[in-house]
């Protein structure tokens, strides 16, 4: 359990230290990657990518926020991305919408309780954001509606992610701050390194710490070699504290995002696009992980961690990459008593001396 959770004398849990503490004081991970790895598993249709596996699987979205804590995450952020008014209507199901949220959110507050684990509520894109359109009205009241569920709980900031368009950023962080709750506010930069209104990343992160956000940033569509570069620029446009959640898939100058990879070694490929089911052979090696988190780290960059595609060994690898000593670090990889590339003197010399042919 994490010590600024442990209960006190009168065995009253007590008080989280704070987002802004914690990242006052050395780097703050946390996982998401929840869509992703649901549908790996079966039970979450990738293409809508909506989360009702709050309502039908309570029990494994709890599992999966302990996996993450254990591999040292220090956020459970509740499984609401996606889970706004407009991919219910999509799918028919807006009458599902308050009960999604609210569920996602009390799941959540469990497994911070337990493990003195931050809280984070979590909104996203809507997809209904078009420059000059008459649609910022319906896509602040679903921001609203969101937030306030995320207030209800309890939760100890709110992460509003993977904004295309930084001015629909900018309509969530007002969101945000009427309720009075710390701030993470990133943007995704896709193939071209901008925002779709054409903000370059320190552009964009300047106007969200200008108008208030406490942590500014890029997450998802871009895997660690192609975001790196944009968020040492932000970081060095801003005062706040920055924040890099790149996906595990190794993205090149030629194909930036991983919506634009492509696998010429495959011809069975639905359309010809990997993405988001077909993402295999690009994904990153826990050692890439840490090397990512390493460098950003040494760039001041504080708040840490890994969007779709995103697993618990993928943490573990960040959060020891920076030092920590996770509880899942006790199954860290040692090769040492391996039968055949061991090291142990009480292995068969044998199988030792096979070892360079298999």
């Amino acid at each position: 359990m994490n010590s600024s959770h442990q209960p006190d004398s009168a065995g009253k849990p007590a008080a989280r230290v704070g987002l802004l503490e914690r990242l006052a004081q050395g780097p703050v991970i946390c996982a998401e990657g929840y869509l992703f790895e649901f549908e790996r598993r079966g039970y979450l249709q990738a293409g809508a990518f909506v989360p009702e596996i709050v309502l039908e699987h309570p029990e494994m979205v709890a599992g999966l926020h302990r996996e993450f804590v254990h591999a040292g995450s220090d956020v459970v952020q509740a499984f609401t991305y996606y889970g706004h008014r407009e991919k219910l209507r999509i799918i028919g199901k807006e009458d599902l919408l308050e009960p999604l949220n609210r569920n996602a959110l009390e799941i959540a507050r469990g497994v911070a309780d337990e493990s003195g684990a931050l809280l984070a509520g979590d909104i996203c894109n809507t997809n209904l954001f078009e420059p000059g359109a008459a649609s910022r009205g319906a896509i602040r009241a679903m921001f609203e509606e969101q937030v306030a569920w995320a207030a209800d709980a309890g939760v100890d900031f709110i992460v509003g992610e993977t904004f295309s368009y930084g001015e629909e950023a900018l309509i969530a962080l007002e969101v945000i701050k009427a309720s009075g709750l710390p701030s993470v506010m990133t943007v995704a930069l896709h193939q071209t390194p901008v925002t779709r209104e054409g903000w370059t990343p320190e552009e964009a992160c300047r106007r969200l710490a200008d108008a208030g956000a406490d942590v500014v940033g890029l997450n998802c569509s871009r895997g660690p070699r192609t975001m790196l570069p944009l968020v040492a620029r932000a970081r060095q446009a801003v005062d706040t504290h920055v924040a890099a959640l790149p996906v595990p898939y190794r993205t090149t100058e030629a194909e930036q995002s991983f919506q634009s990879l492509r696998d010429p070694s495959c011809d069975s490929i639905p359309d010809g696009i990997p993405f988001p089911t077909a993402l295999d052979p690009f994904l990153c090696n826990r050692y890439e992980v840490a090397e990512f988190a390493r460098e950003a780290f040494s760039l001041d960059i504080r708040y840490l961690g890994l969007c779709c595609g995103g697993a618990p060994h993928f943490i573990r690898s960040m959060a020891e990459a920076l030092g920590r000593t996770p509880p899942a670090s006790r199954y860290s990889p040692d090769m040492s008593k391996h039968a055949y590339m061991g090291t142990d003197e009480r292995l068969l010399q044998h199988n030792r001396d096979y070892a360079a042919r298999m």
